[in-house]
Order: C-alpha cells, then sequence, then structure tokens
C-alpha cells in the first residue's frame, strides 16, 4: 500500500493501463494513507469511499466514457476541493451556511474529469467561500502544513496541497482567484497551475463571463500537472469562455520540452511588494539555475505597477456579483473578512468599475509585449515562507504594514490581473526546512511553454523527490 501512494500520478496510471494495479487497490491504498497522516492535517473534509469504489467498478466493468476513448485517467482517485460540487457527496464551501449541503449534481469540471478516469475519492478542506490564504473555517477547522505541523498550508487550495503532498491522493483539484492554486504549491513543496482563462470549464456559476478566478491541476511533479490539465480542459457548451482542447496534448511539453532562452526575474514585481530578504534570496539563486539550460537570465519586469489597484476594484465587483446576495442575507454567520469584502464590492462605483476595466485592457498589452522579448517572467511564488497557522494573515513584510488581509499576496493577485498562465514550482527551502516556491508565467495561452521549462527546472532542483513526506510536528522539522 505505501509503495503504491508514493508512484507518481504517471506511474501509478501506466499501472491501472496495463492492468497491473486495479482502482480498487489504489483507492485502499489512499484510504490508508489519509487515515495514517490525517489526523494530523486535517487536509480532507469529507471522504466519499463507498461512492469511489462504486465508479471503480464501473471502470473495471468496461463502462464507456463519454468520449468514447479509455479514460486518460484510467480510474486514478482525486481529491475534489470543496469549493466544487461533487453529486451525492457533502460539499460545504468552507461555511456553516452550507455545512449539510449536498448536491445532486457535479459541477462541470467534476464531470469533465470523471469522464477521463478520475475517481473521486475526498473533498478537501478551503476557508469559507475560498477567500483567504490560510485554509481554515468554522465547518473543519484548521488544515496544517505536512512540513511543519505548527504552520500553515496556505489557502485556498490548502487541502489540495496537502492531499498531494503527503500521499493521500495522487492529484487534486485547485482554483485560484488571488493566489489559490500558487500560494499552497509554494507552502507545501508541490505544484499548482493557474490555467489561462477558459482553458478548464467552469459551471454553473453566478458569473460565467467573469475571468479572474480559475480552476487548475495540482500535483507532486510537473509531468503530473500536466497530466491532469489535460484530464481537465476542453470547450463547454454552459461556460461561455471555455476553450477548445489542444490538438497537442500538455503532456508532450513536458516529454518533448523546448528549453526557454530568454528569462526576467523579478523579487518584487518592480518595486510592487515587500519580500521577506532568505525568500528573494533563495528565488534569485534558483532563477539564475535556468542559466543551466542556456537561457539568458535578466532581471526585468512588465510594468504591473497600477495591478494592485485593479484587481483591488475588480475583485470587489466580483465578490458583490457572486456571493453578494448569499452573504447578505447572512452577515452575522459568516467569518468577518467575508462581510469586509462585501462592503467594499459597494463602494464600487461605474466609473471606477470603467477605470479598472479599460486599464486591465492596457495592463494586459504591456505585458503581451513583454513576452515578445521573455520566454518566462519569475518572481517567487510568496513574499513569505510558511507561517503560524493561528495567524489568520500576513500584516507586515520588512516594515510594510499591508492594508486588507490579502494584500501580502500582492505579488500572485497581480499576475491574475494580467490573465497569463502561472505556476507555482518548488525550488528551495529555508534555513529552518520550510518549502519555498517560484512563480513561473507565462505568455497568453502559453500553459505548454510554461509547463515544458517547469519539467526541465524541475530535474535541475530535484525537489519533486521528497514527496510524499510524512507529517513533522514543529519540535522534529528539519532544514532540508
Amino acid at each position: 500500500m505505501t509503495e503504491l501512494t508514493t508512484l507518481t500520478a504517471r506511474a501509478a496510471v501506466d499501472l491501472l493501463r496495463r492492468g497491473d494495479v486495479s482502482p480498487l487497490e489504489l483507492i485502499d491504498a489512499a484510504v490508508a494513507r489519509i487515515e495514517a497522516t490525517d489526523g494530523d492535517l486535517n487536509a480532507l473534509s469529507t471522504l466519499c469511499i463507498e461512492r469511489a469504489r462504486a465508479h471503480a467498478k464501473r471502470i473495471m466493468d468496461g463502462a464507456p466514457n463519454t468520449s468514447g476513448r479509455a479514460p486518460a485517467l484510467g480510474g486514478l482517485p482525486i481529491a475534489v476541493k470543496d469549493l466544487n460540487d461533487v453529486a451525492g457527496v457533502r460539499t460545504t464551501y468552507g461555511s456553516p451556511l452550507f455545512a449539510d449541503h449536498v448536491p445532486d449534481t457535479s459541477d462541470i469540471m467534476v464531470e469533465t474529469l470523471e469522464a477521463n478516469g478520475a475517481i473521486v475519492l475526498a473533498k478537501a478542506n478551503t476557508p469559507e467561500f475560498g477567500h483567504g490564504a490560510n485554509t481554515f473555517n468554522e465547518v473543519f477547522g484548521q488544515t496544517r502544513n505536512p512540513w511543519n505541523t505548527a504552520m500553515t498550508c496556505g489557502g485556498s487550495s490548502g487541502g489540495s496541497a496537502v492531499a498531494v503532498a503527503t500521499g493521500q491522493t495522487w492529484l487534486a483539484t485547485g482554483s485560484d482567484l488571488g493566489c489559490s492554486l500558487r500560494t499552497p504549491a509554494a507552502f507545501c513543496s508541490v505544484v499548482g497551475l493557474r490555467p489561462y482563462p477558459g482553458r478548464v470549464a467552469r459551471g454553473p456559476t453566478r458569473l460565467p463571463y467573469d475571468n479572474l478566478w480559475v480552476q487548475g491541476p495540482m500535483a507532486r511533479n510537473v509531468g503530473d500537472t500536466a497530466l491532469m490539465l489535460d484530464a481537465m480542459t476542453g470547450a463547454h457548451p454552459a461556460d461561455p469562455i471555455s476553450l477548445s482542447k489542444p490538438n497537442t496534448p500538455f503532456l508532450d511539453a513536458v516529454d518533448n520540452p523546448t528549453a526557454p532562452k530568454r528569462i526576467a526575474f523579478s523579487a518584487d514585481l518592480g518595486g510592487l511588494t515587500p519580500v521577506v530578504a532568505e525568500v528573494a534570496e533563495i528565488c534569485a539563486g534558483a532563477a539564475q539555475r535556468f542559466a543551466e539550460l542556456g537561457a539568458v537570465v535578466e532581471d526585468a519586469c512588465p510594468d504591473v505597477s497600477d495591478a494592485r489597484d485593479i484587481f483591488h476594484v475588480l475583485r470587489a465587483y466580483q465578490f458583490v456579483g457572486d456571493l453578494g446576495p448569499v452573504v447578505e442575507a447572512n452577515r452575522d454567520r459568516v467569518k468577518p473578512e467575508v462581510v469586509w469584502n462585501l462592503e467594499e464590492g459597494y463602494k464600487i462605483t461605474a466609473e471606477r468599475l470603467a477605470w479598472a476595466d479599460r486599464a486591465r485592457g492596457h495592463l494586459n498589452a504591456r505585458v503581451a509585449k513583454f513576452f515578445e522579448t521573455y520566454d518566462l517572467l519569475i518572481t517567487p511564488a510568496a513574499v513569505v515562507p510558511p507561517f503560524d497557522v493561528d495567524i489568520r494573515a500576513v500584516d507586515e513584510v520588512a516594515g510594510h504594514k499591508f492594508e486588507n488581509y490579502f494584500d501580502w499576496y500582492t505579488i500572485n493577485y497581480a499576475i491574475t490581473a494580467t490573465s497569463m498562465p502561472a505556476l507555482s514550482l518548488p525550488c528551495g527551502f529555508t534555513k529552518t526546512g520550510l518549502p519555498v516556491g517560484l512563480q513561473v508565467v507565462g505568455p497568453p495561452r502559453g500553459e505548454a511553454q510554461l509547463l515544458g521549462a517547469a519539467g526541465l527546472m524541475e530535474e535541475v532542483f530535484g525537489h519533486a523527490q521528497r514527496l510524499p513526506i510524512d507529517p513533522r510536528p514543529s519540535a522534529s522539522n528539519m532544514t532540508t
């Protein structure tokens, strides 16, 4: 059982395709691993083992999927973030308002993954409605970092990141508005990919044309991330911004990569945000190692000076449109940060919203032009290492006090405002053994280029071989 949970997702899928292991055996292995580790971590909020076994039996009996092809994931168990509906499975969105909610149908992304051979084994913990970069809520409590269980795993896809880091599942889903795939990936030393908007079809959703938030894969390495992205993509009639599946699988970009030629590195996005000195130093050193691929690495950054203001306006507008009616009817039953978001949204005028929309168009054009010169932009994936799990949000870095609970991840949401795809890649550890990740940003719709380069660098860094790990309490945490 232990040997199965240490396999990469690709290796496990290969065994499934050859018939050397069954989906039921993988489910049993994952359940045993969850039972052995999750008491210290609280990553997986709800298990759906019998549903998973029933699905496994259908796959083993040769039930056809909607594509008429053999399912790409072959019966691989995964975890799904608790923001996504899974038919017949408790889905809370991390909120006491929905503590007993059991949807009748799955959402588009879950249906797509299941049609491609994924078996949903568990729901992964998330902050209330996915807002916040520390995974805790009033329904299930805190999720802890496996590298040091006194620390946060980040958020909002924190449960997903912990599940793959510790071998509870081979793959997990995440979503990302401001940082939610990238920060937990960095804090847990796994890979999280924020795809280009529309790459992964979403829905049903109250704001189908919104392109700030996306859904994407989390995995232990770049190849597994590409494998999962291939199983998630494709246009869907219910998602008006969804993109068609590309002719060439993303996994091909990992197996046949093209090395980048010119790379830009910026520790702080041109002075947009403070960064802890040790994190900046580790990331700068990691970025320079791209030279081992033959790339020229230069200190450079596109002009993203207005990205913070743009995101603040559009995020506030998005919150009112998405969650406004729910929060307004339940102000006394949700966390204070959620109510604050609603109040901020009410302040946005039509004039201010129009400015943000125009400014975002100019921002996108500037950054797209930047990628005519550079293949990739690299920054830290988080400006701090993992912090105390009891701290709700970082309020100060290097003497700079942040204005609100989400400004500490400006380095991520500034990239969200550009719409460019971005990947969090493990690149090192602090002196106290806490993970640090690079945010690797690619050109428009450039996930293939991004994954190919990240796969090459993953081999240089060598951190993927460290997973899965057993939970480490603070007293026994060791430098890595």
